[in-house]
């Protein structure tokens, strides 16, 4: 069982609890890849997902591991909503609470909202991205994937690089590999990597090609324009040339090392497409693997909360 309540960030949970997340989603990942893909564990659970900011594959990978378990769910989405009217956030989920709905999947733009709504509401809360603050089931599909590939997390080195500041991913992901074991590095310019990054026990490198020479796994990061208010570097074409990586660099190391995107890719920016479709690569293994960690994540919640 869960120590908590609630998903509402890595750093709230224990190692122990994301060691029985991973083994429960790999129970589930067999299950998805049977030719009957459902099993009845929340058949009578309702779960609403609430998105404040657009979403594609967290936002699909959350409603199939739903509809997996076999749970009532319900979509909602600001944009189309009495939000647009003034309606305030606590308001908005007390409504939907109102129809009798136990669990809240929600992402929104402002840091903490999860946090804040978990102390006001007596449904369970699933932190799927506040802000530039976490993305705590992102990083724990992230951190399964880095174990099924190289059987643990332990002792492997993780160089997260890209867009550090404006990241949630980033942040996340740091949180759970250091709970793992892992040595973790962040690479970027100098202008996207927080004053504070080396507090949280992590390398700083600006060099991407050092960077790669010193890791196992590559984890990349697009640039977060939409969160940006000033220009925190020339051009993306600058962008591209010094910390893009293409295959060229991958072939130049004397070993292999894998490939990892949170999605959406910037083709021919972080990642030219030779790379993004290479053996190197297990993007589509996180996305496979997104829907098995959710169902883990949903499903233990759930038990929890009985």
């Amino acid at each position: 069982m869960l120590s908590t309540p609630h998903l509402l960030g890595i750093k709230n949970i224990q190692k122990e609890d994301i060691e029985l997340i991973f083994e429960t989603a790999s129970n589930f990942k067999e299950v998805i890849n049977r030719p009957i893909k459902k099993v009845p564990s929340l058949r009578d659970v309702t779960i609403a997902n609430v998105f404040f900011e657009n979403s594609t594959r967290t936002r699909l990978s959350f409603e199939l591991a739903e509809k997996r378990l076999s749970a009532d769910v319900i979509n909602f989405s600001s944009s189309s909503s009495s939000v647009k009217k003034g309606e305030t956030l606590l308001d908005t989920v007390n409504n939907i609470l109102a129809m009798k709905v136990d669990m809240i999947v929600m992402r929104h733009s402002s840091v903490g909202s999860p946090h804040f709504l978990s102390k006001r509401v007596k449904a369970q809360i699933v932190n799927a991205g506040d802000g530039t603050h976490e993305h705590p089931t992102q990083a724990l599909l992230d951190g399964f994937s880095i174990r099924e590939k190289l059987g643990e997390v332990g002792g492997k080195k993780i160089a997260i690089i890209g867009d550090i500041l404006h990241s949630r991913v980033a942040l996340s992901n740091i949180f759970a590999l250091k709970k793992l074991g892992a040595e973790v590095m962040v690479c970027g310019p100098t202008t996207l990597i927080p004053k504070y990054i080396e507090s949280l026990g992590v390398k700083v490198e600006t060099d991407v090609r050092k960077a790669l020479a010193w890791c196992d796994v590559a984890n990349v990061l697009r640039i977060q324009l939409e969160r940006q208010q000033i220009k925190y570097f020339p051009s993306l074409r600058e962008y591209t040339l010094y910390f893009g990586i293409n295959k060229k660099m991958l072939e130049s190391l004397d070993k292999q090392i894998i490939i990892m995107h949170p999605g959406p890719i910037n083709r021919g920016i972080e990642l030219s497409s030779d790379v993004a479709d290479s053996e190197h690569s297990i993007i589509l293994d996180q996305v496979e693997n997104g829907v098995a960690v959710r169902m883990a994540v949903l499903y233990l919640l759930a038990e929890r909360g009985l």
